[in-house]
């Protein structure tokens, strides 16, 4: 059961990104690309675990085609049917299908859901972050569960709107941390 403060969060922030623009999306998804692209712990990553965005997002398609440019392993998640997260090689954005929710998704070989622990960066979907680095995701638990197979020390960063780092974030006893932050601004180290 999702707390009512979480709930009350979720339905602002939400509303917030679906008021953006299709151009103001595209925007924000070169800037954070480039910004990640640049940071020293994606430039050294062997394997890189993201995402594909959806819903008014910031955009993770340049994101994904830099990482595949510079050499990188990435893996792209499989949403299970308990809500839990397999993993798959992302090769091209013809490689993703329609999956529930919504969601693209690579096809291929399921690595499973230890995968994650494999990578180097760690890039998931938040609707926000705390200056201490809880997220709030959409809900469903899928990335608090995927954070808690990821080594510590691992370069975990939330893909975000500027806006969205430093809010108050309702915090439950399952939520997971992460270390960072990018934005159309730049990168922030957060904790």
């Amino acid at each position: 059961m999702q707390s009512p403060a979480k709930i009350a969060v979720r339905d602002r922030l939400l509303t917030s990104r679906n008021r953006r623009s299709v151009a103001e999306i595209g925007t924000a998804a070169r800037a954070v690309a480039e910004h990640l692209l640049a940071t020293v712990d994606v430039r050294r990553a062997a394997t890189v675990a993201a995402y594909v965005s959806m819903n008014g997002e910031p955009g993770t398609g340049p994101l994904l085609d830099g990482l595949r440019a510079a050499g990188k392993r990435v893996i792209l998640p499989v949403l299970l049917p308990d809500g839990d997260l397999d993993w798959a090689v992302y090769r091209s954005p013809d490689d993703l299908v329609r999956a529930r929710l919504g969601l693209l998704e690579p096809v291929g070989e399921r690595l499973s859901p230890d995968a994650i622990a494999t990578a180097d960066v760690v890039l998931v979907p938040a609707l926000a972050v705390s200056a201490t680095g809880m997220r709030l995701g959409r809900g469903g638990g899928s990335y608090d569960r995927a954070l808690g197979r990821v080594p510590v020390g691992t370069f975990t960063c939330a893909l975000l709107y500027d806006e969205e780092v430093g809010v108050d974030v309702p915090v439950e006893p399952h939520d997971r941390p992460v270390g960072w932050a990018a934005t159309p601004s730049g990168v922030r180290r957060l904790g």
